[in-house]
């Protein structure tokens, strides 16, 4: 990575030749025209391997002025410099001179002087106006300025236009603009920066275009003078040579104007900008000279043009990377370019390959669009390797770096193969050939790739740049259809999943589950492809999907895909286009596939798609009505019949309990999706888990699908009385089967098998939901009666389950596959939803609140696992209650502390690690109550009142010194302590003093809680204490009082020192370009070490903004609170807590939790953009 240095470390010399000549007189050499850019930084830029000498030669001159001066100092050197370098003319310049313009007559004395003055104190003002306020025309926020920098940019192009033929070649316009812009752009300013650097970009750009121009006139100049001077001795004109030859010279001095100029610019303001501190910069040079070397490809696009925008591939800033690579694209783009682009790909590829991966999508889609035109324009450049970095990309997240890289991967396999044939300058329809050659690659990546487990994503990525490829429906079924395909069975069910995929795809127009795409909807136009898409693919499949199913209905994985194609039929072409028959035909298979399988996945899509069909408002309704009673029928005649063998008979088969449970599944399954209401299948179903509560003798297979079979039941009678009005006998009747059912329930808490408890627990969970005092709100007063509240058992063994189930770590799940990733996600996922019922349950007042505590407990141990679902748990407990909320937070503490001093005893309880667990949670919990310190100030008192009578509940025996038992619960509480008010410290104090004159305590030995707890309440200690706006304040340097530290008695050697005598004002920094890394790397190490005097000035901001943070603990003696004279007069050896232990709450949340250990303090070094500009290559 090169590394730009920086000379402004080095002694300025009036004498050395940086300084004598500008930019534009070095490009140019001595002539009528003198001027001058001044540079506050000389810049190097070391050579890289692959253009050496390019680099040197184009970046060995280095521009200086005075380091100390600003860009208006070195304007009027450069004036006086002009006129004295200036050359005698032996004619005017213009033939009206301005007001203010120079006029040199022979004897080499000037007119006039100009008025610099004027400009150079409106700079001045202009200069203090912009560093008082940050807003400039550039950035200002307001509606007005929106357009300004485009109209800047036409004003700037027009004005060259305008001049092309006149102005532009006088000596005086175009050095004075180009002095005054590659000045400004020099300037500590951001405003002039920024400003002069988009200014002098788009007037480079404009000079390129007149230098284009240009070349186009010398070529024609060229041509016509060879074509005269080939005439014959009686046909040439002598005149029209001569003209043209004085034409030619006049073109070719403009040319060298021009191209001086362009070289004053270049080098007196990209060179340095192009890798200024401020990105915006940045991104305009890159800009602009990805579009000089596009439309002056002769001059520009050339390697030592090309490696800075190589170099600045390797941007920190999302634009300038997304600047550079728009610019590549455009070059590769041109054919005729990328021969000159080769050294430049060989050098930068790996870095191009690997912006795939940037953090930032656009980046990365930028990246992956240059690499296919790259594959497009410049075959064999990207090699296998390269390919196979970017083929995982298509199952990315973000649907358009996917769709990027669909397209990728579609010209790099695809397109070779299935070339699209030309014929009359009309595309001919894809042979079929070609299309089944395109499916089997398709299949042929998906499977053998390994890259992901659902065609779908892979669908969606492929679908811009290949949808009529895969909305080729018509290939697809006959591949599947065909006997002699030689598919094998995993390319067979991938094959069913991109038919469906690319079905839902046309048929919905939304990307799968889980990709993330910008829109917000489809256009007019695309509604209407839809729609016709929708209707082509439903006629196609409806007389196909009976076949399907018929040839795939014994694998459960491919019938249950096929089935889910109903999903996306119009299904009114059913009646419109008369195909009743294959309606007939789908439900004879779709019975049989019901019949025939007991997979969960196949009968919830075929009783799904069954109640697709059973709309009223269709016309076959009776028809699918009918098919379904008789489906039904079946289904409960084989469940009697095999109840009655399993109530009747002590064993059963393996055989007969399984087909008991798929009859049982299959019920149940529709059931979930159709009122069965009318086959009463209630009551020989809770006959069933009464014997298996009972007895025991039901095997799990049968009571898992009875528990649910029931529970639908009970939803569709409560449907049917919600529906129309209920008699007292029918609410008395549903009331009675659903506590029969959670007394069922509640006895399947403490079964033998986990999946018969955890479906007990979800089904009760749902139903004591259902029936809270949540379902007469709105109007529904009816139904009161069928209100249930938990009994304080049912309760308590809902908390147990949660606690035996839920809060236990991995390696306790007894599974002997537990370390299998896949089982440990589904794990997962069952126990956050088994704690998510559990806390709609506590939300919703079907339990009680103080339970959360068996939750909030938790918090802080399983915060990765579920600490998003107690998080919100515990805001909603605050906006029901914030008084009982934070008795909730106390009460789990307690609870969490007896249960340590009940196993390891009061000893040495504050060094276990669970205490300090416990601590951490506790800090969470002081978070939790926010920035609004006003309101929370009297629940913060009363939970510190309740905490210290809890510490001193429990007393030591009469005559003993030794500390009560939960005297250590201070330590939890002064976590609580930031929280607090000044004058609520003092009144704390008072109280605790009042609670120990109870105690008895050794005079002179403090107990440690009761020291640590008073340090925390103690003035010394600084607080959080909110700001008028309800916000905490800034952490501050402690400022040691010189008297107090002659009063107290602490060794130097023990104590680091914190005084801040007075901070030096930071030194100013001249320079805007990006120095070496050496530098900043010492400036960080001396920041680091925190004893240097000139890392403190440098790094530290003024005096109120941070707090010291000490490297260790320090002892030291502190003077105790007036108000607690019984406590003795000083605390000794007393450990300084942490300052980052109070840390700053979000703005935009007062319930965001942040863990301490990553906050950032607001002291933290930054880079001041407006006085300093200086940022480390190695950043990039």
């Amino acid at each position: 990575m090169p590394t730009l240095r920086s000379s402004s470390s080095r002694p300025q010399s009036s004498s050395s030749p940086s300084s004598e000549s500008s930019p534009l007189q070095r490009a140019v050499g001595p002539g009528p025209r003198g001027l001058s850019a001044s540079s506050s930084s000389s810049v190097s830029v070391p050579c890289d391997d692959w253009d050496s000498n390019q680099a040197s030669k184009g970046d060995s001159e280095s521009l200086s002025s005075g380091e100390d001066s600003d860009f208006e100092d070195s304007l009027r050197r450069n004036a006086k410099k002009r006129a004295a370098k200036r050359p005698l003319k032996t004619t005017p310049v213009a033939k009206h001179p301005k007001k203010g313009s120079r006029m040199v007559h022979a004897r080499g004395q000037k007119e006039s002087e100009p008025p610099t003055s004027n400009l150079f104190d409106a700079v001045k003002a202009a200069k203090s106006d912009m560093q008082d306020s940050g807003d400039y025309p550039l950035t200002a926020p307001s509606p007005s300025w929106k357009k300004f920098q485009g109209s800047f940019c036409e004003f700037i192009r027009t004005l060259v236009y305008q001049c092309q033929y006149s102005l532009l070649y006088d000596g005086f316009p175009m050095d004075n603009l180009i002095s005054l812009l590659t000045g400004l752009s020099d300037s500590q300013v951001r405003a002039f920066r920024h400003t002069s650097t988009l200014a002098a970009m788009k007037l480079m750009t404009s000079l390129v275009r007149v230098a284009l121009q240009l070349s186009l006139h010398k070529d024609n100049n060229q041509r016509q003078y060879e074509a005269e001077r080939n005439k014959g001795p009686g046909l040439r004109a002598p005149e029209r040579l001569e003209s043209l030859l004085e034409k030619r010279k006049e073109l070719q001095e403009h040319q060298e104007e021009i191209e001086g100029m362009m070289n004053a610019l270049f080098r007196g303001v990209f060179v340095h900008r192009y890798r200024d501190v401020l990105p915006e910069i940045r991104a305009i040079c890159i800009e602009e000279i990805g579009s000089w070397m596009q439309s002056y490809s002769t001059s520009f696009l050339t390697d030592s043009y090309l490696k800075y925008i190589g170099w600045t591939l390797h941007d920190k800033h999302r634009e300038v990377r997304l600047k550079c690579l728009k610019a590549l694209k455009g070059l590769y783009s041109n054919r005729d370019l990328t021969a000159r682009l080769e050294l430049f790909t060989s050098r930068f590829k790996e870095r191009m390959v690997s912006m795939v991966m940037d953090r930032e999508y656009d980046v990365a889609v930028e990246a992956v669009s240059l690499l296919t035109v790259i594959l497009k324009n410049m075959e064999g450049v990207l090699t296998d390797t390269d390919c196979e970095s970017i083929y995982p990309v298509v199952y990315a997240s973000n649907r358009a770096l996917a769709s990027a890289a669909g397209e990728f991967l579609y010209w790099k396999l695809f397109y070779p193969e299935c070339e699209t044939r030309m014929m009359g300058g009309r595309e001919r329809r894809r042979s079929p050939r070609a299309q089944r050659t395109f499916f089997h690659l398709l299949l042929s990546f998906f499977v053998e790739s390994e890259l992901h487990d659902h065609a779908a994503y892979l669908v969606d990525s492929l679908w811009d740049c290949a949808g009529p490829q895969l909305k080729d429906w018509e290939s697809l079924t006959s591949l599947l259809l065909e006997k002699d395909q030689n598919l094998g069975d995993v390319q067979e069910s991938t094959l069913i999943e991109i038919l469906v995929s690319s079905v839902r795809q046309a048929s919905e127009g939304h990307p799968p589950v889980g990709r993330v795409t910008g829109r917000k909807g489809l256009t007019l136009k695309e509604r209407k492809i839809q729609a016709d898409d929708k209707v082509k693919l439903t006629e196609h499949l409806i007389p196909l999907l009976p076949q399907l199913l018929a040839k795939f209905s014994a694998d459960a994985e491919k019938v249950a895909p096929l089935l889910q194609l109903l999903n996306y039929f119009d299904l009114n072409i059913y009646c419109t286009r008369r195909l009743e028959k294959h309606l007939e035909l789908l439900l004879q298979q779709l019975q049989e596939v019901v019949v025939k399988h007991a997979e969960p996945a196949v009968l919830e899509a075929g009783a799904h798609a069954l109640y697709l069909l059973c709309n009223p408002e269709f016309t076959f309704f009776s028809r699918v009505d009918f098919a379904r009673s008789q489906l039904v029928d079946l289904l409960t005649d084989r469940f009697q019949q095999e109840l009655e063998e399993l109530l009747q008979s002590s064993f059963l088969d393996e055989d007969e309990v399984y087909s008991l449970a798929a009859t049982l599944k299959r019920l149940s399954a529709f059931y979930n999706a159709h009122d069965l209401t009318r086959w009463e299948l209630y009551e020989p179903c809770y006959q069933l888990l009464r014997k298996a509560v009972d007895t025991g003798e039901v095997p799990h297979q049968v009571t898992l699908p009875a528990l649910t079979l029931v529970y639908f039941s009970i939803l569709w009678m409560l449907t049917h009385i919600s529906g129309s009005g209920a008699s007292q006998k029918q609410l008395l009747s549903l009331k009675g089967r659903m506590v029969a059912f959670c007394e069922l329930c509640q006895s399947c808490l403490s079964d033998v098998d986990p999946e018969i408890q955890e479906q007990a627990f979800v089904l009760l969970s749902d139903l004591l939901l259902i029936f809270s005092p949540q379902m007469i709100v709105g109007g529904r007063d009816f139904l009161r009666p069928l209100v249930f509240f938990p009994e304080a058992t049912l309760q308590s063994e809902l908390a147990s389950f949660l606690m035996d189930h839920v809060f236990i770590q991995p390696g306790e799940l007894g599974s002997g596959h537990s370390q299998e990733d896949h089982l440990q996600i589904e794990q997962l996922h069952q126990r956050r939803r088994l704690l998510a019922g559990f806390c709609k349950l506590l939300l919703y007042g079907v339990l009680e609140m103080d339970a959360a505590s068996d939750v909030f407990k938790h918090y802080n141990k399983f915060y990765n696992d579920y600490g998003d679902i107690i998080k919100e748990t515990l805001t909603r407990a605050r906006q029901i209650d914030r008084s009982h909320c934070s008795r909730i937070l106390l009460l789990s503490l307690k609870q969490l502390y007896t249960e340590l001093l009940q196993e390891q005893g009061p000893q040495g309880l504050n060094e276990l690690p669970a205490f300090i667990e416990m601590r951490d949670l506790a800090r969470r919990f002081a978070l939790s109550f926010g920035p609004q310190q006003l309101q929370n100030r009297d629940l913060v008192v009363t939970l510190h009142k309740e905490g210290i009578k809890f510490s001193l509940s429990e007393l030591p025996p009469a005559g003993s010194t030794s500390q009560p038992p939960n005297l250590a619960f201070l330590e939890l509480l002064s976590e609580f302590s930031p929280r607090l008010f000044h004058q609520d410290k003092q009144l704390l104090l008072s109280y605790l003093e009042k609670c120990l004159h109870r105690v008895s305590q050794a005079p002179g030995h403090p107990w440690g809680p009761v020291t640590t707890y008073c340090h925390s309440l103690s003035p010394v200690e600084n607080t959080a204490e909110a700001s008028p706006q309800g916000y905490p304040r800034s952490k501050k340097r402690r400022i040691e009082d010189p008297s107090r530290q002659h009063r107290e008695d602490i060794s130097a050697s023990q104590e680091e020192s914190v005084q801040l005598i007075s901070i030096p004002p930071t030194p100013t920094l001249t320079s805007t370009a990006v120095k070496s890394r050496q530098p900043l790397v010492g400036l960080e190490e001396r920041e680091e070490e925190g004893n240097s005097e000139l890392a403190f000035t440098q790094s530290q901001p003024p005096l109120g903004t941070q707090r010291s943070r000490p490297s260790s603990p320090q002892h030291f003696e502190t003077p105790l609170n007036p108000s607690g004279p019984g406590l003795g007069n000083r605390l000794t050896r007393l450990s300084l807590m942490e300052d980052d232990e109070e840390v700053e709450i979000q703005n935009e949340s007062s319930e965001e939790w942040q863990d301490p250990a990553k906050q950032s303090s607001s002291s933290e070094h930054r880079l001041d953009l407006l006085d300093s500009t200086e940022l480390s290559i190695e950043d990039f």
